[in-house]
């Protein structure tokens, strides 16, 4: 074998290792990606069946319920649009409550509840995770778009 030919399959087996190391890492950087959702697109089906995703949004006042096993919590998390049940098996945050911004991280089940595998909740009273404050933005101004076309149309004529 030449010189020329020995470097030529040098290279090529170097490129083919830096291809399958690419390969690798993105491999390992999809299955740990986690998407943010509102409880709107999750009630739109925009949310992935099969994946880890995180859902965010305000603890529904009244809704924090306790199974008898004492670590099982069932919550609903809205975003004043839609409304997604929750259930968690851990310990909560010390600073979790209800009606407080909260984001979970977990699976949407086949009968619609998300099974959280972790639940993260604000750090002090100012605070409210970017996309739980955008989501509440977005579903506040849609609210009110439907608010006032339901009212021009509903009102009584002189």
């Amino acid at each position: 074998m030449k010189a020329r030919q020995k470097r030529l399959v040098f290279v090529g087996l170097a490129i083919v290792g830096v291809g399958a190391a690419s390969a690798l890492a993105l491999s390992a950087l999809n299955s740990n990606i986690s998407y943010f959702f509102s409880p709107s697109q999750v009630i739109a089906s925009e949310a992935p069946a099969e994946h880890v995703f995180r859902l965010g949004g305000l603890v529904t006042p009244g809704t924090v319920a306790r199974q008898e096993d004492g670590l099982t919590v069932k919550f609903d998390v809205t975003d004043n649009a839609e409304t997604v049940t929750v259930a968690y098996t851990g310990i909560l945050p010390d600073l979790f409550s209800e009606g407080q911004g909260v984001v979970t991280k977990g699976r949407l089940g086949a009968d619609g509840v998300f099974y959280a595998e972790e639940v993260l909740a604000k750090h002090d009273e100012q605070y409210m995770p970017p996309e739980v404050a955008d989501t509440l933005k977005t579903a506040h101004v849609s609210g009110v778009i439907e608010s006032v076309g339901t009212a021009g149309t509903g009102g009584a004529s002189n």
